[in-house]
């Protein structure tokens, strides 16, 4: 075993105080070389790491500058001010940034951090689907390829997408790739929805059962479910909404009990802030997310792996979707 340094630890200290309810303290002395040297290095090359709701708590807590749902980060992206950014998330987040950060250098820690849902559609597809429906909006989810955004109209997250279909008065939109967050959505509005049938491999695994049995193993529980769940999961909990929104429901609420049907590491991440609420664990890992560690974002600031580049054919109309969303 390496050995332990003890002044990264000393100066780590009062990081390792946010995070000492769900990372224990030889983990932490494990981290601790890492964060301290990230630290510094943010700091040298003027550096900052936006890191989604879904990373661990070492790096949500511990060298993350600006933390969120998608939404929020693409909105905080637009006032980095600073020469690096590294995004401490999946591919289409780091391509989000660079959209909006077209003169700064993106760095994502390792390439084949991506997603289901945006491995699920193309632009090619997108194309097909105006044919389908001439005239129809596409609203494509943030969760999509640079290409994707460029043939769509808009762009969307799970937390705003309800205003966005609204926005457009429109009769009938197009709403890709999320099957289940088009139908949750269609759900809560007068909107045709056509929706495209992409999934999460996080989100769809989750089923009404497990909600009956988590409740029937907690009394007393409180049920918050992402809307990128199957419908009849959004129905069986008590309350659906994007990590933000679930994140917000627990500082309002203060739930005596609660669990939240998302990925793993969003209940130890909210956790952290409010220890007078007890979390229940039943939860599915992102495969993609948990690429990203510590090594590799300290790995990133040392030799600018992985810079992130966008066509320059396709940036300027990809941008425009996400800079519509970002306008309302």
């Amino acid at each position: 075993m390496a050995e332990i340094d003890s002044g990264a630890l000393a100066r780590t200290a009062p990081l390792y105080d946010r995070v000492k309810r769900v990372i224990p303290p030889l983990e932490w002395a494990v981290f601790a070389e890492d964060v301290d040297a990230i630290l510094e290095l943010k700091r040298k090359r003027n550096a900052v790491v936006l890191a989604h709701n879904y990373q661990t708590p070492e790096i949500f807590h511990g060298v993350a500058d600006i933390v969120g749902d998608s939404l929020l980060l693409a909105r905080e992206a637009t006032k980095v001010d600073a020469d690096i950014i590294v995004l401490a998330g999946v591919h289409f987040m780091a391509e989000t940034a660079k959209l909006l950060n077209p003169e700064k250098t993106v760095l994502i820690p390792d390439l084949a951090a991506g997603c289901s849902l945006a491995d699920s559609i193309t632009a090619q597809d997108v194309r097909l689907m105006r044919e389908r429906h001439p005239g129809v909006p596409v609203i494509a989810y943030v969760n999509t390829s640079t290409a994707v955004k460029a043939e769509s109209d808009i762009c969307c997250t799970s937390g705003n997408a309800l205003k966005v279909v609204e926005s457009l008065g429109a009769e009938h939109v197009i709403m890709l790739p999320d099957e289940y967050l088009a139908q949750n959505i269609a759900a809560q509005t007068k909107v045709k929805i056509t929706a495209w049938k992409g999934h999460c491999e996080v989100h769809e695994r989750f089923t009404p059962e497990d909600i009956r049995q988590i409740r029937e193993n907690h009394p007393g529980v409180t049920v918050l479910a992402h809307p990128e769940c199957p419908p009849e999961v959004v129905a069986e909990a008590d309350f659906a909404g994007s990590t933000a929104a679930m994140a917000g429901y627990v500082a309002r609420e203060r739930p005596p009990r609660v669990v939240l049907l998302t990925e793993c590491s969003m209940s130890d991440n909210v956790a952290t802030l409010h220890p007078d609420v007890e979390f229940i664990r039943p939860c599915n890992l992102c495969p993609h997310m948990k690429r990203i560690t510590l090594k590799n974002i300290r790995r990133a600031l040392e030799t600018d792996q992985h810079r992130v580049t966008i066509d320059p054919a396709i940036a300027d109309r990809a941008r425009l979707t996400v800079e519509r969303m970002l306008a309302l």
